[in-house]
Formats: structure tokens, sequence, C-alpha cells
């Protein structure tokens, strides 16, 4: 397995000597950013605003610290709440961000700062708010579970009481299906999750609320119900924004992001590997580097096979 990176990228300089060499670096730095700007090349130096709780953004900003190390490139990171993010990035604090969920979940963030970043492209376009089944289980649909509630031992098992997906479960789909004969739990994704691997494990009908992009759609055999009614809302994009100058600053990782985008399958494995690989939940650099080597291809596909 690839290590590089893993340690001296989050190494805290605090010497005076360290905090002058530092100093006349980020001059030289500045120059020579000014010098490849000016050339049409790349800064080689970025940075990444990571969302602070969601996953998929966690993992893909992995992903690209990966490949952009492996491509010269000097990286850092911050993880932080979305707001947060988007202010910076308007602010020029962060370069770029890789998870803008649009048109509805970030539509107020798009509206204050949209004439401020550059939009840079859609990476996945199926980010939606599920209800799901084992693939197994007999409901196809939703309102089938007020038919079958039984089936599914008179139970939906939900996540937190203040996540967007309970209230709309709460104030649209169970209205709107019947299903108020169903025992709605509240509690956590953890304990959604805890239950969704019981079930599956014991072989028994079991129905959750849940999200796409997520990786138990990799580790879990499940299935979603068609939502005739849409309650749950429609599929969303997932965007990456940079700063407005961000074309000008990065021309070539600006045509990179284009190429990118990733499938389900690609996607879950990823987040599964990253967030329930007993191997690597406390290594995202390890789960990265081991994905890429179970994907050979994919950091070429991306980058045209170029060094940067």
């Amino acid at each position: 397995m690839n290590i590089r990176r893993h340690t001296l990228r989050r190494t805290i300089a605090v010497s005076s000597a360290v905090a002058l060499g530092a100093t006349l670096a980020a001059c030289s730095t500045d120059e020579a950013d000014e010098t490849a700007a000016g050339s049409g090349e790349d800064e080689q130096e970025i940075s990444i605003g990571i969302p602070s709780g969601w996953d998929e953004g966690i993992a893909v900003s992995h992903l690209w610290t990966a490949i952009l190390e492996d491509n010269g490139y000097d990286v850092e990171s911050q993880t932080a709440d979305v707001g947060v993010i988007y202010t910076g990035l308007a602010g020029g604090d962060f370069d770029v961000t890789f998870d803008v969920w649009l048109p509805y979940t970030h539509a107020t963030y798009e509206e204050e700062y949209g004439d401020q970043v550059s939009d840079l492209g859609v990476w996945y376009d199926q980010a939606k708010l599920t209800i799901a089944v084992n693939e197994d289980s007999p409901a196809q649909t939703v309102a089938d579970l007020a038919e079958m509630s039984d089936e599914y031992g008179n139970k939906l098992v939900g996540i937190e009481a203040g996540a967007g997906l309970t209230e709309i479960t709460q104030e649209q789909v169970i209205p709107t299906y019947g299903l108020e004969a169903m025992d709605y739990s509240i509690s956590s994704t953890p304990a959604m999750l805890a239950e969704l691997k019981s079930a599956t494990d014991a072989g028994e009908n079991v129905a959750v609320t849940l999200w796409r992009p997520h990786w138990a759609y990799d580790e879990f055999p499940v299935r979603d119900l068609e939502d005739p009614e849409g309650t749950l809302g429609e599929a969303e994009e997932i965007h990456m924004w940079g700063t407005a100058d961000f074309g000008d600053r990065y021309p070539q990782l600006t045509e990179w992001l284009a190429n990118f985008s990733l499938s389900d399958e690609q996607l879950f494995s990823l987040e599964n590997m990253m967030f329930n690989d007993e191997e690597y939940t406390d290594d995202p650099e390890a789960a990265v580097d081991a994905w890429l080597e179970a994907n050979p291809e994919f950091a070429d596909q991306v980058t045209g096979g170029m060094e940067g």
C-alpha cells in the first residue's frame, strides 16, 4: 500500500526558525504562483473545505487530496460546517469544496454566495432522501407499507429528531401514505444503521429512513421503495464550488474536475471502506489509497493520465 502523505502535511510548525523560513518561502511561493497564473499553469497550493458530517463530501475531499498530492500539489484542508465553508470560499479562505447540494438543500447558500464563487460542475446527480427496505422484502412502494406494516414489525426506523429527513417523514411521508399505525422510531443514525444490520443479518424485514449517497447501500442488501407521490422530493445534484477566480488560478484542475464523476458503486464502496471498514475508519488517507489500488484506472481517467 502507498503510504505517502500521512503525517508530515498535518504537522504545525511552531519554532521561530520555522516561522521565519515559512515567511521567506511564502514570498517565493507568491512569486511562483503569479508566474504560474501568467503562464496558464496551475498554482500548486490549494485549500479544500471539508463539510463536517457529510460523509460523501468527506470521502471525495480525501480522494481529491490524494489525486492532487500525487500530481505535485500542496494540499491543505479544514473540516467545518457547510455555512462556514461557503462563507470562507466566497472570501478566499478556501479554494474549493466538493459537497454542494442543489437545487434544494443548499439553495439559500447559492442565493447568498452564487455570484461570488465558481460552479465547477456536478459529480453526482442522484442525491436523494429515501425509505429503504431489505431487498427481498415484499413492499415495492412506500404506500405498500400501510398494508404490509405487520411484515415490518409495524415499525419504521428513523434517525435524529432534528434531521430534515425526520421532519419530511413526519410531515409528508407518514400522512400522505397513511402510515400513522406504524411506530416511527426516532433515535440516531448509528442506531438506525445498527437495526438495519441486525435485521438484514437475521434475514428479517426492515424499513428505514435513508438517503443517497450512503455506504449502507454497499454494505447491506437494501433497496429503495418507490415514492409515487413524491413526498421525499426530487433527486438533487452534488456540485463542486471554487473561488470566483478558480479557473484562472487552476486551469488544468478545472478541466480535471469537469471530467470527475462517481457512480453509485464507486461512491458507496469508497464511503463503506472509509467509514465502515475497521482497518481504515481512523485513517481516511489509507482508505483512499486502498480504494485507488482497487480502482487503478480511476485517477488517470480523471486527469487524462497527465502529471500536474
